[in-house]
């Protein structure tokens, strides 16, 4: 149990926050729009619920031991919590290959891919778990 417990219950916690500012963007905005709309939103829609986040966060990226690069979220949440928005037609499984190697790689285990070009935020709402 101990701290990874306390952290996976803090990441639920944030992940609830989190999707219900999705569904309040999603249902005022619609469908349509690019995902730096939809990023944009989300970020005003968190800071108005006081949810605490890193846009366009950037994280090490290491191989065998070594420093190889930088990688890039669009949002890392309250430090435990990767979010990754799409504006697709569908999400395919590059995009959840790509949200398992941010976890890995910053250490959490639960991301959110949210997909605002879905009909309704509920079919593009993916979670995540490492």
């Amino acid at each position: 149990m101990g701290h990874a417990f306390v952290k996976d219950v803090r990441a639920e916690e944030i992940a609830h926050e989190v999707i219900g500012a999705a569904i309040e963007v999603h249902r005022a905005l619609g469908p349509g729009y690019l995902e730096s709309v939809y990023e944009q939103a989300l970020a005003l829609e968190m800071e108005l619920r006081g949810v605490p986040f890193e846009r366009q966060a950037c994280f090490s990226v290491d191989y065998k031991g070594h420093f190889v690069g930088e990688g890039r979220v669009d949002f890392l949440v309250a430090g435990c919590l990767v979010l990754e928005l799409k504006a697709v037609e569908s999400v395919s499984s590059i995009h959840r290959a790509q949200i398992i190697g941010y976890l890995k790689a910053l250490r959490l285990h639960l991301g959110l891919l949210l997909n605002f070009k879905a009909e309704t935020l509920r079919d593009g709402l993916h979670r995540i778990v490492l």
